[in-house]
C-alpha cells in the first residue's frame, strides 16, 4: 500500500495491486465479525503475543478503508480538532470562510466566541453537513416533482426549442 502526505498532518493511502486479496480478506474478515457475540469482537494482536480488543468505533473506520481500498479508491487520513476555526470549518464545508461567517451570523451553525475569534465545534459542523445535504436533496426532489407536474419531462415532437 503506498503512503503519500496531503499535508503535515494527514496521509493519504492509495491501494497496492499487490495489496488487493489480503485487503479482499480482511473486508472478509471484518463482515464475519459483524452481529457477533460481544466476547467475539475482533482484537489486534502484539508481537509478544497479548489480544488488544478494537473498539466498535475503529472497527467502523477499519471497515470503511477496507471498503475504500478494495474498490481501488485512495483514502485520506487526517486528524481534526474538536474545535475548528472559522477557515478550518469553512474547508471542510467546502466553502469561503465569508460564506461560512454569513451561515454563523444567521445562527444556522453553533459558534462558541471566547474572545475575538469564532470557533465551531466539528459535532455541529458534521450535523449541520447533514442537514444541508438533506434539504438540498428535498429542494431537488421538489423541483423534479414540480417540473413533472407541469410537463417538462415529456418528449416533445418536433424540434427542441432554440435557446437565445
Amino acid at each position: 500500500m503506498a503512503r503519500t502526505s496531503a499535508s503535515a498532518n494527514s496521509t493519504t493511502y492509495l491501494p497496492g495491486h499487490q495489496d488487493e486479496a489480503v485487503i479482499l480478506d480482511f473486508i472478509g474478515a471484518l463482515e464475519r465479525t459483524g452481529g457477533r457475540a460481544p466476547e467475539r469482537r475482533p482484537a489486534i494482536v502484539s508481537a509478544d503475543g497479548t489480544q488488544h480488543e478494537i473498539p466498535e468505533a475503529m472497527v467502523d473506520v477499519l471497515r470503511q478503508v477496507a471498503h475504500a481500498l478494495g474498490a481501488g479508491m485512495g483514502v485520506n487520513v487526517a486528524p481534526l480538532n474538536a474545535m475548528l476555526t472559522t477557515q478550518e470549518a469553512a474547508d471542510f464545508l467546502g466553502i469561503s470562510r465569508p460564506t461560512l461567517v454569513r451561515i454563523l451570523e444567521r445562527g444556522e451553525l453553533p459558534m462558541e466566541q471566547p474572545g475575538r475569534h469564532r470557533y465551531v465545534r466539528l459535532s455541529d459542523l458534521l450535523e449541520y453537513q447533514q442537514r444541508s445535504r438533506a434539504d438540498r436533496r428535498r429542494a431537488l426532489s421538489d423541483m423534479v416533482r414540480l417540473s413533472e407536474e407541469v410537463g417538462l419531462y415529456e418528449a416533445t415532437d418536433g424540434p427542441a426549442p432554440s435557446m437565445r
